[in-house]
């Protein structure tokens, strides 16, 4: 059966998580009905008439983009030019539209991050953190029978992620006790009377945003009427969000080799460099989009080169007085890696669903080369 626009909106927050934008941003459904079944997707870097009329052509109900439909307030809405056109041909063919922006600049897993899998970085780390997980340990206290049900239940619901260890619990056997009260109708036991149970205190850790989902999962398997759990905040370092990433290659190559690589792995139609051709280039440090603000930071952590897009030209000279070397692959190449990566995630969370995830073909730069 296909999946309704809510379902496919909560598997992308789960992935860039709304609460990473930054507040000048504009992100989630923009355009649609939640409840509305999608067949089709189609994933882009832009909403452009041409990738519009690509979904049209190939029956996308739904068009996840990079870069938001609406960023700045519109003064009129005006459907013989511009963007208003575009909305209206959105609406006329009930397109929705759901944009992930600077949240999934920020992901752990987003723009940057691929940008660096992509270009053969090792060691990846987030190179400007903007906002840390928080962690809490969730404790509750199961009968021997439900145990392994309500172990899965929550694991399934996000709980017992440690790094790339899934369902990471613990748990000790002891005996519980209780007297059920007047108007009670208990799992185990008698009314009036007191009670010893073979129980297990089943504990483990619980992300901040995956919380409410765990808390239901363990009311829903939980055989007792009430429920005994405790929650603790955490003082444990949890995955970090932010700009860019820092790595470094295999083996090192001059600057003018790595700029070719990066020309083709990027399918760029064009690269900019600033720095010596022959400098050995080792530790990279790369930004999706425009990405010229975190040069202090890339070279602050050590990095040979900057491989962003945007870059202007005051910055370039800043760049050379500082020592360090810049690759400007073009805003849209550095960003357009998330694409495949995105259809890739969306088919995997949907592959149990009748849905199509398709990646946009039409979409080219902004400007042609002379």
């Amino acid at each position: 059966m296909p999946a309704k626009c809510r379902e496919i909106m909560n598997i992308m927050e789960t992935l860039a998580p709304s609460k990473l934008a930054a507040d000048w941003d504009n992100v989630g459904l923009l355009l649609g009905d939640p409840e509305k079944e999608v067949r089709r997707i189609l994933v882009s870097l832009d909403i452009t008439p041409e990738v519009v009329e690509e979904a049209v052509a190939r029956g996308a109900g739904l068009i996840i983009s990079h870069h938001p439909l609406f960023l700045r307030p519109w003064k009129h809405l005006r459907f013989d030019r511009g963007q208003g056109a575009l909305v209206r041909r959105l609406v006329q063919e009930d397109i929705m539209v759901y944009s992930a922006h600077t949240n999934l600049d920020y992901a752990t897993l987003g723009i940057s991050y691929h940008l660096a899998i992509k270009l053969g970085l090792e060691d990846i780390e987030v190179l400007v953190p903007t906002y840390q997980e928080k962690y809490y340990k969730l404790i509750t206290f199961v009968p021997e029978e439900a145990e392994a049900k309500v172990r899965e239940a929550i694991c399934e619901a996000g709980a017992g992620w440690i790094g790339n260890y899934s369902h990471c619990t613990f748990r000790t056997q002891g005996i519980g006790t209780f007297l059920p009260l007047a108007g009670t109708s208990p799992y185990i036991g008698e009314e009036g009377k007191l009670e010893e149970v073979k129980e297990y205190r089943l504990e483990t850790i619980v992300p901040q945003e995956r919380l409410p989902e765990v808390l239901k999962a363990l009311l829903q398997a939980h055989p007792y009427e009430e429920v005994a759990y405790d929650i603790y905040p955490l003082a444990n370092e949890g995955q970090n969000h932010g700009a860019g990433r820092i790595g470094s290659l295999s083996q090192p190559s001059t600057l003018q080799e790595f700029a070719f690589m990066v020309k083709k792995e990027l399918g760029a139609e064009k690269v900019t460099v600033v720095g010596d051709k022959e400098r050995k280039i080792k530790r990279v440090a790369v930004c999706g989009g425009a990405g010229s603000s975190i040069m202090d930071q890339a070279k602050n952590q050590g990095a040979d080169v900057l491989v962003t897009g945007d870059l202007k030209y005051h910055e370039a000279r800043r760049a050379l007085e500082e020592g360090l070397a810049i690759i400007d692959a073009g805003h849209f190449a550095t960003e357009r890696v998330i694409v495949p990566a995105l259809v890739e995630y969306l088919q995997e969370e949907l592959k149990s669903r009748e849905v199509m995830v398709l990646a946009a073909q039409k979409e080219r730069e902004p400007w042609w080369l002379l």
